[in-house]
């Protein structure tokens, strides 16, 4: 077994993991192309079928194989492989993927910025006998240039904003709140109190998991009563595209807060060896605060 010698890093033993999981990445994206193309191309609907399958198998290798290399590293872990060098390593690690995220949303942030404040009021502004967008107006949240063709005819999409002060509102409270619960929950582990910690990991996931539900019922009520969808021009794009991938972050986190709280309910953190539980709170915080934006600059203004 290889070991720590004096200030070496640990090194584990060469493992498969990586290569079945690019296994599983490329079933699943080739997947996804077969199952594309059948919508543009009737001569390759025989892929449709095959293409589905190939993605559900490389999501399943994916997961698996995920879970078996979590589990490994949590047996290093435990079995006192890593020592300060890799403490550091992790820290520095999650706080550059991190940054990456804050770059991610800050893109599509910028789209936004750039849509509302420079792209749509140019588009307005063209002289009628030479846009290709007639009655278009520099209003937002617009429309255009996004539509619907009925028979011949082209007309705009209609659509009602999003109000922010419903759902989302309850969101931003369930947020919000778990924000405070997972930090109470820090707090009894550093305090060596399991209870806190387990009761404050549980309410954290429970807030999580309702946020997800909010948000389902609300792209329900968007795509059925308000005629929002990812066809509403400008406006349904980007409110789809952020809120959608803000969504998905939630999910994984949540995924990541259940990993952690049955991992306390074990006993596997301690007040003074618990990275695993910092880096998925710093994540945790880090889709709280990209949330706080989004209902600043999607939902209120």
């Amino acid at each position: 077994m290889t070991t720590h010698s004096g200030n070496h890093y640990f090194v584990p033993h060469g493992a498969l993991y990586p290569v079945i999981i690019s296994a599983g990445l490329l079933a699943l994206a080739s997947g996804f192309i077969f199952s594309v193309a059948t919508d543009t191309n009737k001569d390759l609907a025989y892929l449709q079928s095959p293409g589905q399958w190939m993605m559900y198998i490389g999501a399943a290798i994916i997961m698996f194989m995920t879970f078996k290399w979590m589990s490994a590293i949590i047996v290093e872990s435990l079995t006192g492989q890593y020592k300060k060098w890799e403490d550091k390593s992790f820290r520095i690690g999650m706080i550059v993927f991190i940054c990456s995220e804050v770059a991610f949303f800050a893109a599509f942030f910028g789209a936004l910025f750039y849509m509302r404040v420079l792209s749509v009021p140019e588009l307005a502004s063209f002289d009628p006998m030479f846009t290709p967008y007639k009655d278009f107006l520099g209003t937002w949240p617009s429309v255009g240039p996004g539509g619907v063709v009925l028979g011949t005819e082209y007309k705009p999409a209609a659509l009602t904003p999003m109000g922010a002060w419903g759902l989302p509102a309850i969101n931003t409270a369930l947020l919000l709140t778990s924000g405070a619960t997972i930090t109470w929950a820090h707090w009894g582990l550093l305090k060596d109190n399991r209870k806190q910690l387990v009761w404050g990991l549980f309410l954290t996931v429970a807030l999580g998991v309702a946020f997800l539900i909010c948000q389902g019922l609300e792209y329900h009520h968007a795509y059925t009563e308000l005629g929002l969808t990812l066809n509403s021009g400008a406006y349904g794009a980007t409110f789809f595209m952020l809120t959608g991938f803000h969504g998905f972050h939630v999910t994984l986190g949540t995924i990541m807060l259940i990993v952690i709280w049955l991992r306390s309910i074990k006993g596997h953190f301690t007040a003074k060896n618990h990275f695993g539980f910092e880096g998925v709170a710093w994540y945790w915080h880090f889709v709280d605060v990209v949330w706080l934006g989004l209902f600043i600059f999607v939902y209120w203004l």
